[in-house]
Order: structure tokens, then C-alpha cells, then sequence
């Protein structure tokens, strides 16, 4: 009687092993996906297309969307930065920009900075460091963002002086050329693939009507949500700057304006 006892003892412990490991996963399963990875792909997608001397971006940057960094929206934000504006391109492939020559520059260094740095916490200091001295006018002294910041020079300087800064600006010229519907000034604010147009210092209340997640940051909390129209009369605007306003101030190539202006800034 004992012995089959056991023998049941035994045999029950053997099914109970079996059934366990049915219900463990195995090693080479598929990993179940988090939470964290789906919200992470419920984020908005916020792009600002802009230009470095046009004072009304100057101050969206410095005084509006540099809070999505401190407010914690920037959790639930694909931002994207898109550094031409209303730059035109000259039939032998000289840009030209709309305030100029240092304009050409400063769109240029700020492109290298967001090919060197993709990240958008690593590259979004560095323009706003650049954007803060050409809003007080010190456009030469852009390069005292590298030591503010504790930045390596080299990506961007490379960049710049190689010419692939001008291949970049030429790929951010296509991007803004499709725009749909076309862009008519900047700056020029994007929720989701809708421009928000004179509502653009507004952008947060955009965003966060268009986030979809359940992890809601607390800047979103109490906002309340724009009424958004098709479009607006963007003739009445007077914070922006036009794009049927470029002024064509200079004809010459952005290689000889690196020339002429390389001695001043070169951190070596």
C-alpha cells in the first residue's frame, strides 16, 4: 500500500512539472512589448520649420517651445527642427536667404548641429544657444555654445567646412518645397501633419488634443483645446516673417562667405 502511494505521489509531481512547463514561455519566444514601448510610439509629432535671423522664430524658440523641455510635454513629443525657412535656391545652386548672409551661416551650423547630435535633448540646447546670441545681435560669437555647453566643435565645424552643410540645407529646402499645405512664412508649426498657423504660440493646446496615450503629461492637464479651422487669413498676420517677402541681399556662394568669415569663428 505504500509502495503505490509513492508511486501516485510520484506520478503527480511528474504531471505537475509537465503542465508547469507548458505554461512557462520558452527561451527563443518573442518578448511581450511593454506598455512604456507602446507609448512611446503614441507620441505627437511636432515640427517647426524656421530660419535663424527671422526674429518671430527667434522668439518661439526662446520664449515658448523651450518649455516643452522643463514642462515634461516633451515626454509625449517627436519634435523636429528644420533649420531654411523661406531660403531660395538660385538656378547655378547658390542659397540664398531671406535675411542675409549670416542667415546662410547660422542655418547651416544649426543643421550640422541636428545631423551631429540626432537626439533632440543634445541638439535643441545648442540652437537655442544660437538663436539667444542672434536675438541680441552677437551672430559671430555662435561658436561660445561649444564651450557654454561643454560641446565638441569638431562634428559641426567638419560639417560646415567640408560642404555637407550645404547638402543639408538643400535636403531640408526639398522637405519644406512638399509641404502640404504649402508653408506661406515662418514660423511655420506642424501638429501631427496639420499647420496650426497663427495659433502657433498656442502649440501646446494642439498637442496635447492630438495625444492619443493614457500617460498624460500634468502640462496637458486644464488645457483646454483649440477650435481648430481649415485655415486661417494669414494676411493679417504681423508675427511672422513672409516668405513672399526674401530679400535677395547677396549673390555670393556660401564657400566664399566661409572664407571670408572663417577666421573669426574657427574654434582651432
Amino acid at each position: 500500500m505504500k509502495s503505490y502511494r509513492q508511486s501516485n505521489i510520484l506520478l503527480l509531481l511528474i504531471v505537475a512539472v509537465a503542465v508547469a512547463g507548458d505554461l512557462l514561455p520558452s527561451s527563443d519566444s518573442s518578448p511581450v512589448e511593454s506598455p512604456l514601448a507602446v507609448a512611446a510610439g503614441e507620441k505627437v509629432e511636432l515640427s517647426l520649420y524656421y530660419e535663424a535671423l527671422c526674429p518671430y522664430c527667434e522668439n518661439f524658440i526662446l520664449n515658448y517651445l523651450y518649455k516643452i523641455f522643463d514642462n515634461g510635454l516633451i515626454s509625449i513629443v517627436d519634435l523636429k527642427l528644420s533649420p531654411y525657412g523661406n531660403a531660395k535656391i538660385d538656378s547655378n545652386g547658390t542659397i540664398v536667404c531671406q535675411h542675409g548672409e549670416w542667415e546662410c551661416i547660422l542655418n547651416t551650423v544649426e543643421a550640422c548641429a541636428i545631423h551631429a547630435w540626432p537626439d533632440v535633448n543634445d541638439h535643441f540646447p545648442f540652437v537655442y544657444c544660437v538663436e539667444k546670441l542672434t536675438n541680441e545681435g552677437k551672430y559671430a560669437e555662435w561658436e561660445t555654445c561649444f564651450q557654454k555647453l561643454s560641446l565638441d566643435p569638431k562634428p559641426v565645424t567638419d560639417c560646415y567646412n567640408s560642404g555637407f552643410g550645404h547638402e543639408l540645407n538643400l535636403q531640408y529646402a526639398d522637405e519644406i518645397k512638399v509641404l502640404e499645405p504649402p508653408h506661406t512664412y515662418v514660423p511655420w508649426v506642424v501638429v501631427d501633419g496639420q499647420p496650426i498657423y497663427d495659433d502657433y504660440t498656442d502649440f501646446v493646446s494642439f498637442v496635447c488634443k492630438a495625444y492619443k496615450g493614457t500617460d498624460v503629461p500634468d502640462a496637458c492637464i486644464g488645457v483646454s483645446h483649440p477650435i481648430v479651422t481649415s485655415k486661417y487669413d494669414s494676411k493679417s498676420l504681423n508675427h511672422v516673417c513672409y516668405k513672399e517677402d526674401h530679400k535677395k541681399k547677396s549673390k555670393r556662394t556660401l564657400s566664399k562667405i566661409i572664407s571670408a568669415t572663417s577666421a573669426s569663428w574657427l574654434p582651432f
